[in-house]
């Protein structure tokens, strides 16, 4: 009796040592790095990955815009056994880098909202995109121009026909800030209206940086400025902070102002009327995409098994834009519930 008592108590430990269906022990640990975790549109991203943790040990790390310190993550998280790495680049040629790591470790790496360059992604198997496709988000706010201009005659402050603008330019060698930039006013001259540049610099993705140059930029050019166009809402939001402290939107006088993300605090200015509108660059599905296609690798499938991401010839999954103004705002608050 004692020595069947004794092989009961045995089996009875080695089952709580290896750990039941549905333990933590039974998730895959992933390790995640966001370039900066105090980047608005980001802390979206994050917040979608983070609502999965039920499903996985999910090592997140900050790496503070800084490639080097991603790089010292990356094989801290490779040293401590992760099965999967999710990566959002500090800066895009960081890539390769990061590639090599992942390859000599044999771990699968999923990149997101930042792209790695075609070659690097083809450079390994086991790396894949989630994403946008940065040109759509240009089109879209060009053609909101488009529209906005044509609709409000009155903007023409200067009656020439032409729109005199000023643009605020995201991260520069960045695929979003070169492609919004180029697409946003191409559209605008294929549509027939006629353009002139009076500035355009770089404010980082940066609320403060935004509202910085166009202190300057309404110092020098004052009245003649006939739009705002920003690469993102977090710069569009300081230009809005700008315009108001100089007089704008009271007493009639008012900027159009646009953005690309439709983050919330840019979704309560759209209501108020003083961003005339963004384009809704889905943080709840790139998360949600990103962590599906990682927690797959992780457990050994193809990327998108059991999931509805489609995985295109170039190995990405491209979430949609959507371009937001007062008139659809409702599906914008939708993806951030």
């Amino acid at each position: 009796m004692k020595k069947l008592l004794a092989v009961l108590m045995a089996s009875t430990m080695l089952l709580t040592a290896c750990g039941g269906a549905g333990s933590s022990g039974s998730k895959p640990s992933i390790g995640v790095t966001i370039y900066k975790y105090d980047d608005n549109f980001m802390s979206f991203v994050r917040r979608a990955i983070e609502k999965n943790g039920d499903k996985a040990d999910l090592a997140m790390n900050d790496s503070q815009n800084d490639q080097g310190k991603q790089n010292e993550q990356v094989d801290t998280m490779i040293s401590k056994g992760v099965k999967a790495l999710a990566i959002n680049l500090v800066n895009p040629q960081g890539a390769a880098t990061i590639i090599a790591k992942a390859k000599a470790a044999n771990l699968p790496v999923i990149f997101f909202n930042k792209e790695p360059s075609a070659e690097d992604l083809k450079s390994y198997e086991k790396a894949w995109y989630v994403g946008t496709t940065s040109a759509e988000s240009g089109v879209m706010q060009g053609q909101m121009i488009v529209d906005a201009w044509k609709a409000n005659k009155g903007w023409d402050k200067n009656g020439d026909g032409k729109i005199q603008y000023v643009m605020l330019k995201g991260e520069p060698g960045h695929p979003d800030a070169e492609a919004r930039t180029k697409y946003s006013i191409d559209t605008v001259t294929k549509a027939g209206i006629g353009v002139e540049k009076l500035e355009e610099q770089t404010g980082m993705w940066d609320s403060v940086k935004g509202k910085e140059l166009l202190d300057a930029w309404l110092a020098k050019h004052g009245d003649k400025i006939e739009f705002v166009v920003a690469n993102n809402d977090a710069m569009a939001l300081g230009a809005i902070q700008s315009l108001k402290a100089n007089g704008y939107f009271t007493g009639g006088k008012f900027m159009p102002v646009v953005g690309v993300d439709a983050i919330p605090d840019a979704l309560t200015q759209i209501k108020e009327g003083t961003l005339v509108g963004s384009v809704l660059n889905d943080a709840k599905n790139q998360g949600q995409a990103t962590f599906d296609l990682a927690y797959n690798v992780a457990m050994g499938k193809a990327p998108a098994d059991g999931t509805n991401w489609k995985i295109g010839d170039d190995k990405a999954v491209r979430v949609p834009y959507v371009a937001i103004t007062k008139d659809n705002l409702k599906v914008a608050e939708e993806a951030y519930k």
